[in-house]
């Protein structure tokens, strides 16, 4: 059986997968917006923004609040948790190979720094 926070989990790795929708996630970050305001900034039709800013929503990454007429739009980033906790090894992998790398390049700049007083 499929659990409701494995499909929202799915549901975010599916929506950030689309530079569109990243796109919309980094606008909402910085403020709330209006979806006029959204839709503004994209060269593509108001119905493809709406269905992107749907996508979102469905997967928790963005609160609706309506007022009167207007949908405003703001980030969620609670859905976020599970991509951040799907990374964190691949940071831990990511911070030895540069460990490693920095030891590598010392090294090497200590041979080449010994070679040249040897000459």
């Amino acid at each position: 059986m499929v659990t409701n926070a494995r499909t929202r989990q799915e549901s975010a790795f599916s929506a950030i997968a689309d530079p569109t929708r990243r796109a919309i996630l980094d606008l909402v970050r910085q403020r709330e917006l209006s979806a006029g305001d959204i839709a503004r900034r994209f060269p593509v039709s108001r119905p493809a923004i709406a269905k992107h800013v749907r996508v979102l929503r469905q997967a928790g990454l963005l609160r609706e609040r309506r007022a009167s007429t207007q949908r405003f739009y703001s980030l969620d980033p609670a859905a976020l948790q599970a991509v951040d906790q799907w990374l964190a090894p691949y940071r831990l992998f990511w911070a030895a190979r540069l460990v490693d790398l920095k030891r590598v390049v010392e090294e090497d700049a200590k041979a080449t720094r010994k070679k040249k007083g040897d000459s």
